[in-house]
């Protein structure tokens, strides 16, 4: 059964749509069939994965709105080798429109549903706020992968994401759990990360990932190529970083499939 992953933080700026797009890549690579949705209207998730976002016939609107069938909107051409709903500015109008619904934050999970065994990890690239968008994803989702950066902010707002996030289980989706929680844009150099990367092993034990994912100019330069890192430059230290990422995530994931058979 294909694993439903919402990365979301309620911060800008944290590496999120990096995350998705450099995460989707490496485990397609590994052989994993992966999807990505694009929920952010900025679409940036969309031109990272190679596909124009100002040309696109069909988008997260379609699937959330219009209910098109899942072929008629997928894009299975994308420079990570993974399947995309891509995301634009109409992505916004989805938002407003989704208002008039019955059932309207179940809307995604409803859509997935047929759709959801096909794939062995599905990722939503979820706005930077909390809105009937982000809503959707977490109903959809099994569990929420949280970028951050080690600052203090940062600190202070993972505290009213993981508010938010027992919120919403209680509301709408009792499954949904924390996935992980990833150090990204690190400078080992620097006191203050080393700090708050500290503290956040000591409050979250486990769900912090081993992986870190450094500053590095190649993650930064690559969506101007429209391609993920892995595929921009293999050997920088950014894509080797997510290439780990994948493969801590697939133990885990592994890990939990043996206990749940046990």
């Amino acid at each position: 059964m294909g694993k439903v992953i919402a990365v979301a933080n309620q911060k800008g700026g944290v590496g999120k749509t990096t995350t998705c797009v450099n995460l989707a890549a490496s485990l397609a690579a590994t052989k994993r069939k992966v999807l990505l949705i694009d929920l952010d209207p900025q679409g940036n998730a969309t031109m990272g994965s190679g596909v124009d976002k100002y040309s696109v016939e069909n988008t997260a609107y379609e699937l959330l709105v219009e209910e098109k069938s899942f072929d008629d909107i997928v894009y299975r051409d994308t420079t990570g080798k993974y399947d995309l709903i891509a995301g634009n500015g109409d992505v916004t109008a989805a938002e407003i429109k989704l208002m008039e619904f019955f059932a309207r934050e179940i809307r995604l999970r409803n859509a997935l549903a047929p759709i959801k065994d096909d794939y062995d990890f599905i990722f939503i690239d979820c706005p930077p706020s909390l809105n009937m968008l982000t809503v959707n994803a977490m109903s959809a989702a099994d569990s929420v992968l949280v970028p951050m950066q080690c600052e203090y902010y940062a600190l202070e707002g993972l505290t009213a994401l993981m508010d938010t996030i027992s919120k919403l289980a209680a509301m709408v989706n009792p499954g949904l759990s924390i996935e992980g929680i990833l150090r990204t844009m690190y400078d080992p150099r620097n006191r203050l990360s080393n700090d708050v990367s500290d503290q956040l092993k000591q409050h979250f034990g486990d769900k912090v990932y081993r992986t870190v994912i450094p500053r590095n100019v190649r993650l930064a330069e690559a969506p101007s190529f429209g391609a993920p890192a892995m595929y921009y430059d293999k050997s920088s230290a950014g894509a080797k970083a997510y290439l780990a990422l994948a493969g801590e995530i697939i133990r885990r994931a592994e890990q939990h499939s043996q206990l749940e058979q046990a």
